[in-house]
């Protein structure tokens, strides 16, 4: 066992954090914490490295109960977004810091310090400043300071939220190929969901406080438990429709399609929620297609994004470039959609309050 989460719960005064929340990371995963601004994230990280109390549930790291222990005693590494690094102090000094308050050696201080220096690819700047490095020089400091005392876990939070997009991303594959080395336990925190998949074992989505779903990054984008899953992770296309007689009626498109063999639909208001890349364009009717205009074409580098209209519903596709080529898309032109997967939700509150929800998150549409 590397990290238990049990039943953690907290509040701020009338303000719920963290509600019930429990998973697991076993030991040596790279787990994230995903979820919007605001839904208890870093309180989480926070709760595990002993930076805030719970009001209740346990944590457990390594198999022992370390709720009331204080956060020394947890033996913890914690890197923060904004690097906190001491300023008056050099690369050496930054990395040595724990070891000395611990009172270790001098000679197993420096050996320990080469051994991180080296380990994060900063050989030449040991005497270099905080504001003479980069943003991403500055982090893998910061990310070796925390691992100066070997930690039996690390925590991240947010740990590349303060970096430029390319930057960003060339330090979170370098943590990927970095903790595959190292073989610690490890959760951080991020809201990038590219980042989340791109470099985690799992993923932990975090909703309000409270988990919506835990599994790999393909289990949560290809078989979401929620609507706010599948609208939360990757682009999403949203469809009001209703299901009747084994069939589904698309609202505002005044289309239907048969249900696949699998759904067992209750009739009613039912929300599809269809992602670009399992939408299938052609240019002549096939069972179950669905006739569209595409209305504007984008260019994307490694792809092209379409949009396609039919009355008051707009999609948006998502084509290789092969295929693009190969069919010539153009705008104006008659083409007929198909789905080759989707996913289907009942709408008991109706149609317009589960889009008003999934608006209040900010990621639809």
């Amino acid at each position: 066992m590397g990290i238990l989460v049990s039943h953690i719960s907290k509040k701020f005064g009338n303000f719920i954090a963290v509600d019930g929340v429990s998973f697991e990371v076993k030991q040596g995963e790279l787990v994230a914490l995903l979820g919007p601004s605001g839904s208890g994230k870093s309180t989480i990280l926070r709760i595990i490295a002993g930076l805030e109390t719970p009001d209740s549930g346990e944590i457990y790291l390594t198999g022992k109960d370390v709720t009331s222990l204080t956060t020394q005693k947890r033996r913890v590494g914690f890197v923060f977004q904004h690097y906190a690094l001491f300023k008056h102090m050099n690369v050496q000094k930054n990395i040595s810091f724990g070891l000395e308050i611990q009172k270790q050696k001098k000679e197993h201080i420096r050996a320990r310090v080469a051994e991180l220096i080296n380990l994060v690819k900063l050989n030449g700047y040991e005497k270099h400043y905080p504001d003479q490095l980069s943003g991403g020089q500055r982090q893998r400091v910061a990310l070796a300071r925390a691992l100066a005392t070997e930690p039996r876990v690390l925590l991240l939070d947010e740990p590349f939220g303060a970096l430029d997009a390319k930057v960003r991303n060339n330090l979170a594959q370098w943590l990927r190929e970095f903790h595959n080395s190292y073989n610690i336990t490890s959760v951080f925190v991020t809201h990038d969901q590219n980042e989340a998949i791109e470099i985690s074992d799992k993923i932990v989505l975090i909703n309000r406080g409270r988990v919506e779903q835990y599994g790999s990054a393909r289990e949560v984008y290809e078989y979401p438990q929620s609507k706010f899953v599948a609208s939360f992770i990757g682009q999403v296309n949203v469809l009001d429709g209703v299901a009747r007689e084994n069939s589904l009626f698309i609202k505002g498109a005044d289309t239907t399609i048969k249900p696949r063999d699998r759904e067992k639909l209750n009739t009613g208001d039912v929300v599809l929620l269809v992602r670009p890349e399992d939408i299938e364009l052609a240019t002549a009717p096939a069972s179950d297609s669905m006739p569209f205009t595409i209305k504007t074409i984008h260019y994307r580098g490694s792809h092209y994004e379409i949009d396609c209209a039919a009355g008051d519903v707009t999609l948006e596709v998502v084509e290789n470039k092969n295929n693009f080529v190969e069919q010539g898309w153009h705008s104006g032109q008659k083409v007929f959609v198909s789905f080759k997967d989707y996913r289907i939700f009942n709408a008991e509150e109706g149609h317009e309050k589960v889009r008003e929800k999934l608006k209040e998150l900010g990621y639809i549409e």
